[in-house]
C-alpha cells in the first residue's frame, strides 16, 4: 500500500532510507538548492520527477501544505526488537532502546523519534494498539528522521520488556512518584527507556517491569511535560553519563 510524503525534508529522508520511492510530483516554477539537491539525489536513485500544476499538489494533498513536492512511497517499513539489538551489535554498542506506552498523538511520536535518532538510539517499541503510527504526521513532526530510525510494534510490551531483560538489558522508567530525579541516578546501558502516554502514564503492568523508576523536577502549576520533552531530557542524560559515543 502506498502513501504520500510532503515537504523536502521529509522526501529527502526517504530518499535516503530504506523505504520505496515511486514517484515524485513538483510544483512547475520551484527552484532552490535544496529542490535541486533533492532531484539530483532522485535521479541518481532512479526515482521518476514529474512536474506539475500547483492545482494538481493541492488536489493529490487537502490535509495541508505540500510545500511544492509530493512523493508517492510505499509504507513506513516497521522493524523487530532483534533487528535493533543486531544493529547495536554491528555499531560495537550496547543497546539504547526507548518504549513509548501508548503515545497518542502523530507529531509527538515524530518529535520523540528525532531526538532519539539524534541522541544514538538504536530503536523505538511501541504498542501494535491503542498507540500513534508512523504516518506522514510523524514524518513531518521528526524533519525526516523516521526513515533512519528502526520502530517496532509490538502486540504486547510487557511480553517485549521481559524479553529484553532476558538479554541482559536494564529497564528505565519516567514516573512523576518516582524517588530518584533522573540526573541523580548512574543509568546502566545496555538500557531501555520507558516513557507512558499522553496524560494517562506509563501502564501499571509495564511500570512493574522497570528496573529503575526516575522522575523529573516539576516547579510550575502543571504537573507533567509532554512526552517528546521527557524523552529528550532522559535520552541525553545517558548521553551525557556515558560520554559522547555510546
Amino acid at each position: 500500500m502506498k502513501e504520500k510524503l510532503v515537504g523536502i525534508n521529509s522526501i529527502m529522508e526517504a530518499l535516503k532510507g530504506r523505504r520505496k520511492i515511486h514517484k515524485i510530483y513538483v510544483q512547475e516554477g520551484r527552484q532552490g538548492k535544496r529542490l535541486t539537491d533533492l532531484l539530483n539525489l532522485a535521479q541518481v536513485k532512479g526515482v521518476f520527477v514529474q512536474t506539475v500544476e500547483k492545482r494538481r499538489l493541492d488536489h493529490m494533498y487537502t490535509l495541508g501544505n505540500h510545500q511544492g513536492i509530493i512523493a508517492s512511497v510505499d509504507q513506513y517499513p516497521y522493524a523487530s526488537v532483534e533487528d535493533m539489538l543486531n544493529l547495536a551489535a554491528a555499531k560495537g554498542q550496547k543497546p539504547l532502546l526507548l518504549v513509548l506506552d501508548g503515545m497518542e498523538d502523530a507529531r509527538n511520536l515524530g518529535a520523540v523519534i528525532r531526538t532519539a535518532e539524534c541522541a544514538g538510539v538504536h530503536g523505538i517499541i511501541i504498542p501494535r494498539h491503542n498507540s500513534a503510527e508512523v504516518n506522514e504526521y510523524a514524518v513531518r513532526s521528526s524533519a525526516g528522521a523516521v526513515e533512519h530510525m528502526l520502530v517496532a510494534r509490538e502486540t504486547n510490551l510487557v511480553n517485549a520488556l521481559k524479553y529484553l531483560k532476558n538479554q541482559g538489558m536494564w529497564v528505565i522508567g519516567a514516573e512523576a512518584d518516582a524517588d530518584d530525579y533522573y540526573y541523580q541516578a548512574g543509568i546502566p546501558l545496555p538500557t531501555v527507556v520507558v516513557i507512558g502516554g499522553e496524560g494517562r502514564g506509563m501502564r501499571r503492568l509495564v511500570r512493574e517491569q522497570c528496573d529503575l523508576l526516575l522522575k523529573i523536577p516539576m516547579f510550575g502549576s502543571i504537573n507533567s511535560l509532554n512526552a517528546s520533552v521527557a524523552a529528550a531530557l532522559i535520552l541525553y542524560e545517558i548521553v551525557r553519563q556515558q560520554g559522547t559515543r555510546l
